[in-house]
């Protein structure tokens, strides 16, 4: 056992907490600072000197390199302190430092040696001062971040084009700009026992019901993990049906949709490092809806939500019912469509499903390939990569060019779907429905489809059904908010959905 490990077996317990108290003795507390922060070249240490009138006052001040904003430090911090200030005999330093010399209002007198260490590490600044057992902490953090930018997984064409960074703050910040609501909560907390990644439960008072919000953060608090690096991991941990592929939980980089959530008693989870926030519950019609639905005229919206919903049969069907039609009942299919696939096969040598899982792979294998590469030579190698491979695919006799057009309205229609989780997943099911397809025909199709539709009706995500308000118990309830696959007019969307508290359930009513 070398000395780091003497070292941290003495001052950390075993969940990683730091045990020691801060300590009168100045001296003492830069002993420990150095040695828990030996060979961190980023972590910088100053010890300075306050005048009094009579003699001077030792402190010690220890930051972050790269997470803090030095300016606050230099002219809101020391400037005031080490120039412009004589403390006289009778008052308290750490009293007169906390509410009169200091240019900067987020500062707290903090005794936990731990929450202290931990401050340091987010970006703040700790001060010590001779004869207290006691430190000041400063907010100075100001973290490397890209700016707010236009939304580029959630395009729409109307409504705002801001997105979600990897800043906590800013994050919460662009909620609670469309929700001026004092009831509207943002409980926070820190989730890994190395990584610390902030979080915040935000929620409307009055609307999320107790139990929901009492059961996410019960989830949250459930296991040790070392670090949490971005929401899709903590959702991991949140999630009941871990086995299911179908996500319960709605991510995304759009504000307005989250605000919109929030608004219907939903509970939003918002991670430091991720710019996806996570809303629960959710349900297999939410993952279907776009923004834009409700920005444009009903009519419209209606119809791009109907496009969406056969889209999404098509991604997952068509690949199958193909083999299924062709190799076990060709029967159904028109005499000259029969005949130009008979002649399209002609010149291919493998078997149908063979010939159909080739090329579905070939496009998984370009789309990875586009995803990994540079934007622009990404997006070159998706479109001529596909084209090129398609073709000469089909010259080689590999594949028909049958075959290529059932997988391209495949991708096609998949790329209608605007939750790239849930097109993830599409992409899964298709593969099982081909399976399914080639070792039992249409019978083995329709059997694959009927397995998806039990599995997703029974589950659940926090209580709300999957299939809402498709089975939901209570139709009436579950409908009153006017929104499935038709879009009631907003004049007639009165009602929030049915896990809203149910004493504030109306959302719309008309003024006396």
């Amino acid at each position: 056992m070398d000395k780091y490990d003497k070292l941290y077996e003495k001052w950390f317990d075993e969940n990683n907490h730091f045990k020691p108290a801060i300590n009168k003795q100045l001296d003492v507390n830069i002993d420990i600072l150095k040695k828990l922060f030996a060979d961190a070249g980023d972590i910088v240490q100053k010890e300075f000197y306050l005048r009094r009138i009579q003699g001077s006052i030792r402190i010690y001040v220890v930051y972050v390199d790269g997470l803090v904003d030095r300016g606050v430090i230099e002219d809101g911090i020391l400037k005031p302190l080490l120039y412009e200030w004589r403390l006289t005999d009778g008052r308290d330093l750490m009293e007169s430092i906390l509410h009169r010399e200091t240019h900067t209002v987020d500062i707290k007198k903090e005794p936990d040696f731990d929450k202290v260490l931990l401050g340091i590490l987010k970006g703040d600044t700790a001060i010590f001062i001779q004869g207290y057992d006691q430190a000041l902490i400063v907010s100075t953090k100001k973290y490397p971040l890209r700016s707010i930018s236009e939304n580029d997984t959630e395009g729409g064409l109307r409504g705002p084009r801001d997105s979600f960074n990897e800043s906590f703050r800013f994050s919460t910040a662009l909620i609670r700009r469309r929700i001026r609501d004092p009831k509207l909560k943002c409980e926070q907390g820190t989730i890994g026992q190395r990584s610390k990644t902030d979080y915040g439960i935000m929620y409307i008072k009055d609307l999320a019901e107790p139990e929901l919000v009492k059961k996410i953060k019960e989830k949250l608090n459930a296991y040790d993990i070392d670090g949490i690096f971005d929401s899709g991991m903590a959702e991991h941990l949140m999630e009941d049906n871990w086995y299911s592929v179908f996500p319960m939980f709605q991510a995304t980089t759009r504000p307005d949709k989250v605000a919109s959530g929030i608004l219907e008693g939903r509970v939003a989870v918002v991670f430091d490092n991720s710019p996806e926030v996570v809303l629960a519950p959710c349900n297999f019609n939410m993952l279907l809806q776009a923004s834009d639905d409700y920005y444009n005229r009903w009519a419209v919206g209606t119809f791009a939500r109907l496009i969406r919903y056969v889209a999404a049969l098509i991604a997952i069907t068509l690949p199958g019912f193909y083999i299924a039609a062709t190799m076990f009942h060709s029967e159904i299919l028109p005499t000259k469509l029969l005949y130009a696939i008979a002649s399209a096969r002609s010149m291919v040598t493998f078997p149908i499903v063979v010939e159909m899982l080739i090329m579905e792979f070939l496009f998984e294998l370009l789309r990875e390939a586009g995803i990994r590469l540079p934007g622009p030579l990404g997006n070159t190698i998706g479109i001529v990569g596909g084209l090129i491979v398609g073709q000469s695919a089909v010259e080689a006799g590999i594949v028909s060019t049958i075959v290529v057009i059932v997988v391209a309205l495949s991708a096609i229609a998949s790329f209608a779907i605007p939750n790239e989780e849930f097109v993830s997943v599409y992409r899964l099911m298709k593969f099982f429905i081909i399976i399914t397809s080639a070792t039992l025909g249409l019978f083995g199709f329709m059997l694959g489809l009927l397995v998806i539709a039990i599995h997703l009706s029974e589950l659940k995500s926090f209580g709300v059904p999957y299939m809402t308000p498709a089975v939901a118990g209570d139709g009436e309830r579950a409908w009153a908010n006017g929104d499935f696959i038709f879009r009631a007019p907003i004049k007639t969307m009165r009602k929030r959905p049915f896990w809203t508290n149910y004493k504030n359930r109306d959302r719309l009513k008309e003024r006396d």
